[in-house]
């Protein structure tokens, strides 16, 4: 049997069942630096538009390349105001439009995509008005595909 004064039992249960002040404060602070990092690393939801636009661009610009070359008919991109087109390809035959409305390339950019297996070197930046200074360059060497790389 244990003998005590009276009371102190009770007072060292309640003491080990809580926390300090300052073990609350080093979890909430692992806790914030945690969520910081996290949201740091998140990408901008500007340069990820223009990037999928860009991608998208070139994939695009290869369905076009192709047809080209399955048709023996020279094809042309160009930039218009509300979007872009492609002359030498039939009406409706790919998408003229961007898919965010604040995705602009520079004015009177045009590439020439065949009917030759071999192009010129060409490119052209794709930026958003969002972040003028996000820009995404999709360019070919006249032999590989379209790729799609930060300025």
């Amino acid at each position: 049997m244990q003998t005590s004064a009276a009371g102190s039992s009770q007072q060292r249960r309640a003491r080990l069942r809580g926390f300090t002040l300052l073990e609350l404060m080093v979890v909430v602070a692992i806790i914030a630096i945690g969520t910081a990092g996290v949201v740091l690393s998140l990408p901008n939801s500007a340069q990820l538009q223009t990037e999928r636009e860009a991608q998208r661009l070139a994939a695009l610009l290869e369905s076009a390349r192709a047809q080209s070359r399955m048709t023996g008919a020279p094809v042309r991109w160009l930039a218009t105001p509300q979007g872009f087109r492609f002359d030498g390809l039939r009406a409706g035959a790919l998408p003229t439009q961007w898919l965010d409305p604040a995705t602009r390339v520079q004015a009177g950019a045009s590439l020439e995509l065949g009917p030759e297996p071999i192009l010129a070197r060409q490119s052209v930046l794709v930026s958003s008005t969002l972040q003028p200074g996000i820009r995404w360059r999709v360019s070919t060497d006249g032999l590989h595909p379209f790729v799609v790389e930060a300025p």
